[in-house]
């Protein structure tokens, strides 16, 4: 099996090309066949006023884009740039390799790819602001 594999769980949103899909009272498991569909988790998604640190700004410009609130091709230069600006912050290898992910999945316009790896700066972030207000 090809593409994308969502595991739901039970009464789990997702927006999937536009559409809010609500999953049932089980667990399942949904094979995204579509290349390039865009998809979102509505529970990872960003509210703009959560939209308040320099990761989670990144995050939400990738978000609009797989919300259908955005053009991929109008915004790639905005993520880039965001990209490249935490990329001169967060130095350490791992953050480094998460940041060349999301921005070869902007280059290949995977912009799902991109906002995984973008999250997985999120529990980082909070640690370096955590270590600064100390």
């Amino acid at each position: 099996m090809t593409g994308l594999v969502l595991k739901l769980g039970p009464h789990e949103r997702v927006l999937i090309n536009g559409a809010v899909i609500e999953n049932g009272d089980r667990r399942s498991r949904l094979a995204i066949m579509t290349p390039n569909a865009n998809i979102l988790r509505l529970r990872d998604a960003i509210h703009p006023e959560d939209a308040n640190t320099p990761v989670r700004r990144v995050c939400y410009v990738a978000q609009l884009i797989l919300s259908g609130d955005a053009d991929p091709g109008d915004t790639r230069l905005q993520l880039l740039r965001g990209i490249e600006q935490l990329s001169q912050v967060l130095t350490d290898h791992d953050s480094r390799s998460q940041l060349a992910l999301a921005s070869k999945a902007v280059l290949e316009d995977q912009h799902y790819m991109a906002l995984k790896a973008l999250r997985s700066l999120l529990p980082r972030e909070e640690r370096l602001f955590a270590a600064a207000q100390a």
